[in-house]
Formats: structure tokens, C-alpha cells, sequence
């Protein structure tokens, strides 16, 4: 289907093709819930781009993008997978995105190099947990989206509702472009609100078959035409230029309603809502042509800022520019070790001598590949906006900045998540350690939010990951490499505080041995930076009249950190705020050694007269189960220290929210299935910190 949504003009001029060629580039992600249908939308966007020949089914284990054995085997996305594929002239690079809580660092490292997104809700629950941590991930990141409201043939399905949910969750302004067709079952196609017209996908003898365009039923004239209205005053009152023609003519022509939603939605004001059924085929040729009309190009971004040397240095998406592109996922695979990049700037060839602005170390380009999921097709050059896959870095980590040898810069990587679940892993035999022991550094480099350690205690090797089924997932992985591992029980990443406190705390540190000197007067009140279980840590200086001199004020401040590792439970700090007030120097054995160790010793000291408290992981848990299992589902959370926030009916089931302790959710699942014969469902997001038992 082709809507003219777009039009490019062409030129004889070099820079004007370029341009040309880039702007007609679309990096965007598909971002969702678990189980909202994200992935059979990808499925069926390469089906109609023409990019595979056969609709893969999640059901099935064939789709293209869940790729890997366990993905197929669970049904879930794990890891995000790029495609490429063109739709009326535009090229759509693609990465479809895990929706499960435990894989949210992969979503993060997607988002970092992504210029737009499509979020796909379920159109019965609407905004569920993960989609509203997705959403703020992309918030985060400045990454323009789009909505598609999938499976409006389920029973249930509410399109206003969604929206609704959309507003009342998530915050922007949905503007609905769309109003469907038949209900549920009956739900045959939408109508287009810009240009007023239908758009229906009729059954045919082999299922759906392609869109038709038609007239606007007469049973939904009227109504179509108050959506319509409603929709222009609501663009009008966001658009200064599309205020200017409704005043003049009381109404918006299409072209300028697109163009209108195209600023709005570039500038994050506002979210063009679609809706469909991706799995019966319907609503995916009107979100293509929304995904080139409203989603911004590399052109369209801002130039991409990096560092060197102190200075902040700007890269435009152009081929001419120095060479820049950032790493934001590495894998191994039969062709080698390949690592996803993002370019931002220059031109990328094949042989290409490229430098990693982090450590220094240059490395040799052996070949650029375009990736489709776990297929590759070779190329000999990649140009500023492309995310292509490179085979030759071997040090090159994810968050790496790839750069011209002479115009360094470092690019701000995307940052990993703290872990907060850890389990011992050993091999069953010792003839294997040393081979377990380079797997999981592979595991690691593939994941950074995995992270591979020795317990002090015991002397173990640690795994430490994002959630129970994180580790379970790598040590499967583990397991299929041909390694017997044995598995210890997971255990919780605790943190803690102060809970009161500590005012006028006064440390002197002076050592003397010989040479010269230690010596460091400080004078700190430590406090809690908000209720327990707020994290972070803040320090400010209030010292006067110069008595303790600039340097060696952020000496200190370093100092407080170093004390953060450990605090006097055993465990990290967090939620501590730390003012210096006051304090003296030696004009000789002063330094910043010594007011460094001042300052580790003085929060220490603080910690321990202020109280210490254990802090413990929670999640939000959102349980779905018959109405005649509520009962022994909320007796089962309030024995496991969870506290319950609400109770909802939805489609004939019910929808339990909960806050519960990490530590206690461990085979949940299992215990989950067997009150409710099977029948019920949750899901998880991270809720920060709370208060825990002492004994914990």
C-alpha cells in the first residue's frame, strides 16, 4: 500500500542523493509488554516489506527474529534482533525487543542508538507494567514514538480504553488516527481519520487477504466525522502552524494534519495511535506508512554529541563527517565475532582501520554485514545512520565508540543496571573450570548486565544477573555449550542505609611515619537522603572562607564513595546524603590522599553511629488468575511478605498488584500455576528498595 505520505525530491548534486538516501531511513524499535503481540508485529511487517516469503508464528518456534533455541522453546523474546527491510522507498533498519523485565538492559542498549519506536499494547489490558518501563526507558532517551493497539479481535478489545490507559499511565497526548471497524471477532478493518477513508482486510480462501481501500461505511460516517473533528482541535491546540489554518478555515487539510503529527510526535508532545490485529494480518500496511510519515530519519536528530579531552565535540549524520559509531551489542556467531554498531557520522568500508576511543587500542574492519536476525549478507561500505554488524574488532565491548583514528571523540554509552540476583555456578567436574570459567566471561561480554565474580566467603564463582529467569536463561546456555554445571540457590542484592541522623561528626586524620606526612580535619553531617529505601548518594560543600580548598573538597567527596562499597552490614550503601561543613589543612602534609582517606573514614564512622539498615530488593508483581483462585493467590502473597495494592476485573479474570520482596518470589511461577490449576499468569517490575528483616 502506498499513501504518498512522503515525497523527495531528486537532485544531480552528490550531497543532495546523500541526503536523500539518508533521510529515507527509519531506526526504530519495537517496544512492549510481554506476550502484547511485538513480535508477530515484526513477523508480519518483514512479510508484507516483502523480507521473508512465509509468516513465522511465535507459536510455531519460526519466526525470524526469535531465533535462538530458548526463545523458541519459551516463546519469549531474550535478545534484541535487527532487520532490515524497505517499505515505499524507505529502508526500516528494525530491532525487536524483549519484554520481559529481566531482559530490560537489552532494551536499554536498543534504545541508546534507536531514532524512533513503535510501542504495541495490548488492546484488552492496555498499558501493562513493562510497557510503562519501557516507555520511560525510551523517555530516557529522547526516542520518538508511535502506538499500535494489536489484538482488537480478542474479546474485550476496547480501542478508547487503551488510549485512556495510554494518557492515564503514560502521560503524552494519544491522538487516535484510526477508528476500527467491527468488534472483536467482527473487527475487519480501521478507518483512516486523516483522509477519511476505509481501509479493510477481507477473509480470503488462504486467510486475510491484502488491504482495500474504500469508502467510509455509512453506519460510521457520523461517527468518523466527530473522531476527525476531535482529533484536529486536539493537533490544533498542540501546533502553531496547524492552529493558524483551523482558525482560517475551521478545519486541517491532510497534508497538513500529517505534517503536524510528524512535529508533534518528533518533539515528544504528542503519540499517533493506531490499532490492528497483527496475528490475523490487519492494521500492519497503515502502521508502515505511519512509521515513514511520522518517525524521524538520522537527519532529523540532533547531531550526536561526544567528549575528548575535556572538549564536547558534535557529529552530524553525514558521510563526509569523521567517522563515529557506537557498539551496543556483541555476539558470537558462525561468521565470527560480530559487533552491532550504530553509525552516527562518516563512512565505514571494508579493510578500514578504526580506533576505540575508550582504550585506545585500533582495530582492523574485516567485513560489514547487514543483518537479518541470525543471517547475514555482506557489503563493502556503510554510510552515517546505517546499524550494520562488523567482524574484525576483537577488544570491542558493548558501549564502545568506533572512530576515525585522527577525530577521536567518546560517545555516552548506554548504562547497565545494577544485578540484583546472584547464584553460584561450579562445574561438575574440575577438568571443566577452566572452560566454564571462559564461557561465562563470553556470557558476560555478550550481557553486560551479567556480571561474573567470586563470593569472598566461600570462594564460589559467582553469576549475578537481572532476575531469576535471567540466570536461568544464561545458565541454559551454559548447559547446551556441552558444560555440567552445578547451581546454588539465587540470593538477592541487598543494599543499606542510615536511619537517622549524624550531625557535627568530627575526624581528624594525621599520620606520621618518617616522611611526609597525613594530615585531614573534617567536620560532615551525614543524613538519610530521603525515606528508606530512596537510592542514591548526593554530597555538597558548605565549608567557608576557603578552609578547605576546592581539590581537596572533591577529595573527600571521592573518599565517601570508596566508603560506599561496604558498609558496616556487609553490603553496599545507598540513600545517604553527605554535607561537609567545616574543616582545616597543614600547609605541608596535607594532600589528597589524606582528605580522601578522611572522608572514607568519616562516612564510615557515620554509618555505624546512624544506625545501619538492611535494605532488600521489591517488585511490583502483577498477577492475572480466575476469579475463583483470588483467594489462595493473595493468602500466598501475603505470605510472602507482599503487600497488596489492588484488585481489578479484566476479561473475565482478575488482576492482583502487589509489592513483594524480591527474595521471595523465587519459584514463584510453579507455585503461581498450581493455585490456579494453570491458569495464571504474572509479571514483575523492579520496585526499588524497601526496609528488610535484620536477620535477613
Amino acid at each position: 500500500m502506498r499513501t504518498d505520505l512522503i515525497t523527495t525530491s531528486t537532485s544531480t548534486s552528490t550531497t543532495t542523493a546523500v541526503a536523500t538516501a539518508i533521510g529515507v531511513v527509519r531506526n526504530l524499535g519495537i517496544l512492549a509488554h510481554v506476550d502484547a503481540g511485538k513480535t508477530t508485529v515484526t513477523e508480519r511487517v518483514l512479510f508484507l516489506t516483502g523480507a521473508t516469503h512465509k509468516r513465522g508464528e511465535v507459536h510455531d518456534g519460526t519466526t525470524v527474529t526469535d531465533f535462538d533455541p530458548q526463545e523458541r522453546d519459551r516463546g519469549i523474546t531474550i535478545s534484541a534482533a535487527a532487520v532490515s527491510c524497505r517499505w515505499d522507498g524507505h529502508l526500516l533498519n528494525l530491532i525487536d525487543t524483549p519484554g520481559h523485565v529481566d531482559f530490560a538492559d537489552e532494551v536499554e542498549r536498543s534504545l541508546r542508538v534507536l531514532d524512533g519506536a513503535v510501542a504495541v499494547f495490548d488492546a484488552v489490558a492496555g498499558v501493562e507494567p513493562q510497557s510503562e518501563s519501557v516507555w520511560r526507558q525510551a523517555d530516557r532517551h529522547g526516542v520518538p514514538r508511535i502506538a499500535f493497539v494489536n489484538k482488537m479481535d480478542r474479546p474485550g478489545a476496547d480501542l478508547d480504553a487503551a488510549v485512556a490507559s495510554v494518557r492515564e499511565k503514560l502521560h503524552p497526548v494519544p491522538l487516535a488516527v484510526q477508528l476500527p471497524i467491527g468488534r472483536e471477532s467482527g473487527f475487519t478493518g480501521v478507518v483512516d481519520l486523516v483522509e477519511l477513508r476505509a481501509l479493510t482486510w477481507p477473509d480470503g480462501p488462504e486467510g486475510v487477504e491484502g488491504v482495500q481501500v474504500g469508502e467510509v461505511p455509512a453506519e460510521l460516517a457520523d461517527e468518523a466525522g466527530r473522531r476527525r473533528a476531535a482529533l484536529v482541535e486536539a493537533v490544533a491546540e498542540l501546533h502553531p502552524g496547524a492552529l493558524e489554518e483551523y482558525c482560517a478555515t475551521g478545519t486541517l487539510a491532510g497534508g497538513t494534519l500529517r505534517r503536524a503529527l510528524r512535529h508533534l510526535t518528533g518533539d515528544g508532545q504528542a503519540v499517533v495511535v493506531l490499532c490492528g490485529s497483527a496475528y490475523r494480518n490487519r492494521g500492519i500496511e497503515p502502521l508502515l506508512d505511519a512509521v515513514a510519515a511520522y518517525l524521524p530519519s538520522p537527519l532529523d536528530v540532533p547531531s550526536v554529541r561526544g567528549e575528548f579531552d575535556g572538549g564536547v565535540l558534535e557529529r552530524a549524520a553525514d558521510p563526509e563527517q569523521p567517522f563515529s559509531a557506537l557498539v551496543f551489542k556483541v555476539s558470537a556467531s558462525t561468521t565470527g565475532r560480530l559487533s552491532s554498531l550504530r553509525i552516527y557520522s562518516g563512512t565505514l568500508r571494508k579493510g578500514d582501520t578504526v580506533l576505540d576511543a575508550r582504550t585506545g587500542r585500533t582495530e582492523r574492519i574485516g567485513r560489514i554485514l547487514r543483518v537479518q536476525a541470525d543471517r547475514h549478507s555482506e557489503t563493502d561500505t556503510a554510510v552515517a545512520g546505517d546499524i550494520v554488524a562488523v567482524v574484525g574488532p576483537k577488544a570491542a565491548k558493548a558501549g564502545a565508540t568506533l572512530c576515525a583514528p585522527g577525530a577521536p571523540l567518546v560517545l555516552e554509552p548506554a548504562v547497565a543496571a545494577d544485578p540484583v540476583v546472584t547464584v553460584a555456578v561450579e562445574a561438575r567436574r574440575s577438568v571443566d573450570s577452566d572452560r566454564l570459567a571462559a564461557a561465562l566471561a563470553r556470557l558476560a561480554e555478550e550481557d553486560p548486565s551479567l556480571v561474573v565474580g567470586t563470593d569472598p566467603e566461600s570462594g564460589q564463582r559467582v553469576l549475578s544477573g537481572m532476575g531469576e529467569l535471567h540466570l536461568e536463561v544464561a545458565v541454559e546456555k551454559l548447559r547446551r555449550a556441552g558444560l555440567e554445571v552445578t547451581v546454588g540457590r539465587p540470593k538477592v542484592a541487598y543494599r543499606e542505609t542510615l536511619s537517622a541522623t549524624v550531625a557535627g561528626l568530627v575526624l581528624r586524620h594525621v599520620k606520621q611515619d618518617g616522611g611526609a606526612g597525613q594530615f585531614a580535619h573534617i567536620v560532615v553531617d551525614v543524613a538519610p537522603l530521603g525515606e528508606p529505601g530512596t537510592d542514591g548518594f548526593e554530597f555538597r560543600s558548605a565549608v567557608t572562607g576557603g578552609r578547605v580548598p576546592q581539590e581537596f573538597v572533591q577529595a573527600v567527596e571521592a573518599g565517601c564513595r570508596d566508603a560506599l562499597a561496604d558498609g558496616p552490614l556487609g553490603h553496599p550503601v545507598t540513600g545517604v546524603r553527605v554535607t561537609l561543613t567545616d574543616g582545616s589543612t597543614h600547609v605541608k602534609d596535607s594532600s589528597d590522599l589524606a582528605f580522601r582517606t578522611a572522608g572514607r573514614l568519616a562516612l564510615r564512622e557515620a554509618l555505624r553511629r546512624g544506625g545501619p539498615v538492611l535494605l532488600e530488593p521489591v517488585v511490583e508483581v502483577t498477577a492475572t488468575v480466575p476469579p475463583d483462585s483470588v483467594g489462595g493467590v493473595l493468602g500466598d502473597l501475603a505470605a510472602r511478605r507482599g503487600r497488596v495494592q489492588g484488585s481489578d476485573p479484566r476479561g473475565g479474570s482478575a488482576v492482583l498488584t502487589a509489592t513483594v520482596p524480591l527474595a521471595e518470589l523465587f519459584g514463584y511461577a510453579g507455585a503461581l500455576r498450581g493455585r490456579t490449576q494453570g491458569r495464571g499468569t504474572f509479571t514483575t517490575r523492579p520496585a526499588g528498595y524497601a526496609v528488610a528483616p535484620r536477620e535477613q
